[in-house]
């Protein structure tokens, strides 16, 4: 969710107005991927990286985040929506920790659409997390490193229960992942319209859906004709 402080900045506003605006497309944005049927939706709120930011609007960010939960997570509950958040913990505050903890349970046994919030998140650091968990399995003779290969290594992942993305889609115009689900993203179809994400709306979802759907998707294949 790429260019809420230069939305803000293009307008004389604080960075902090752009992230408020940029709230409220997550909620435009996760209806229309309800309405048009998409399974799983992960938003990228704020990285390992992040922490690099001005005090202030890191704290306005955590307040957002878990007001922002305090109204979601009933409505959630109500459509059958599963809420699930990656990253680690530390050096979140405790209190957002307490509400994502508590919204996840709440909404565990939900089986509609799966929202994930990548939340102090970086891809670098779920790989370093999930080698060391898998080490730790092999010193307890859990697994034999002989074994390891792309399958075995994906449960010590923090998305260890979801399957890789179809589309990734970045707002802003920029054009890198900048540490996002590194192993995940490996086939995706990539996506950068360089729409700042506050003026990202429903209907700009629903195009990349259909960029999406004009693509083939070989996974490392050759297409095959008709004939063969």
């Amino acid at each position: 969710m790429d260019g809420n402080g230069r939305w803000a900045q293009k307008r004389g506003l604080p960075r902090t107005a752009g992230h408020r605006e940029g709230l409220k497309r997550v909620r435009e944005i996760l209806k229309a991927a309800n309405d048009c049927g998409v399974k799983i939706l992960t938003f990228f709120a704020f990285s390992a990286e992040n922490w690099k930011r001005p005090k202030k609007e890191i704290d306005m960010l955590m307040r957002s985040l878990v007001n922002f939960l305090d109204r979601q997570v009933n409505e959630f509950h109500k459509k059958n929506i599963r809420f699930v958040a990656i990253g680690r913990d530390e050096p979140l505050p405790h209190y957002v920790q307490d509400k994502i903890k508590s919204a996840m349970e709440k909404t565990k046994g939900n089986t509609g659409m799966t929202v994930v919030l990548a939340l102090n998140y970086g891809a670098r650091q779920e790989i370093i997390d999930a080698a060391r968990k898998f080490a730790e399995a092999a010193v307890r003779r859990e697994i034999n490193p002989v074994d390891l290969d792309a399958d075995k290594f994906k449960p010590f992942l923090y998305t260890a229960d979801l399957p890789d993305p179809d589309l990734l889609i970045r707002t802003s115009g920029e054009m890198r992942l900048s540490n996002f689900l590194l192993w995940q993203l490996a086939y995706s179809e990539l996506y950068f319209p360089a729409t700042y994400w506050p003026d990202f709306k429903s209907d700009d979802l629903k195009k990349a859906i259909r960029v999406y759907q004009k693509r083939e998707r070989r996974f490392g294949g050759v297409e095959c004709s008709s004939n063969g």
